[in-house]
């Protein structure tokens, strides 16, 4: 039976806001030194005013602070300790407008997934925060995207029409294209590809994707077949 299955990026996708940043910047100052903090901000805002090479912010942030000293290491520590604070006070995040909703019209229609770099520490506090934890039907996290994100598309094109959305072409879009799916670029960066559709955040494709999502034939949405019980796959 053909299913539709939307699979979403998580970081400048569901999950806004520069609260993560702020605190992967922050966790590089006792590590690195404090001048480290100042450069990785001005990234961020180089970024966010686009034209910049980045991949995106976090990119933005790795790239000035391995500039000003740091090393891989210390960026892994760094990285691993914000995730911990993920969805605090201490690194908020929220969700675009209208989120909720969207998504819980969407679950109607499609299999909701999402599929992320970021570790599994403090997804599930996250999620909740942004009203997303049921309409999602699975949750793969540290997928080592671009490479990891392939068969993820492809088991899920195997029941039918697959969207691919998220803010980074060579990470969240690129993979999927590649395999036949269609695909949804969010944010400010250029595709190097065409891209099925785009929007400077995910709340300017709510309607375009929920008409992707109600296309005939699209039959009730099933569990995947993967000879496990329906759950997280991380």
């Amino acid at each position: 039976m053909q299913r539709r299955t939307v699979v979403f990026d998580f970081d400048g996708t569901l999950a806004l806001g520069r609260g993560p940043l702020d605190a992967y910047a922050a966790s590089l100052g006792p590590l690195v030194g404090e001048h480290v903090v100042t450069a990785c901000q001005e990234a961020i805002g180089r970024f966010d005013a686009g034209g910049t090479p980045f991949k995106d912010a976090y990119d933005a942030v790795r790239v000035a602070a391995l500039e000003h000293g740091a090393t891989d290491d210390q960026l892994s520590a760094a990285y691993l300790h914000s995730r911990e604070l993920l969805a605090t006070g201490a690194a908020p995040i929220h969700a675009p407008d209208g989120l909720g909703d969207f998504m819980a019209e969407l679950a109607r229609s499609a299999v909701c997934v999402l599929a992320t770099n970021a570790p599994e520490v403090g997804i599930d506090r996250a999620l909740s925060v942004l009203g997303v934890t049921d309409a999602l039907a699975g949750v793969h996290c540290a997928v080592g995207k671009p490479a990891g994100l392939g068969p993820i598309i492809a088991a899920h094109l195997a029941h039918g029409p697959t969207l691919a959305v998220g803010d980074i072409w060579e990470n969240d879009l690129a993979p999927a294209q590649l395999l036949g799916a269609d695909t949804a670029l969010v944010g400010v960066t250029d595709p190097a590809g065409t891209v099925t559709m785009r929007g400077a955040t995910l709340t300017d494709l709510y309607d375009d994707i929920l008409t992707w999502a109600t296309q005939s034939p699209t039959p009730t949405p099933v569990p995947l077949s993967t000879g496990q019980a329906p759950g997280r796959a991380l």
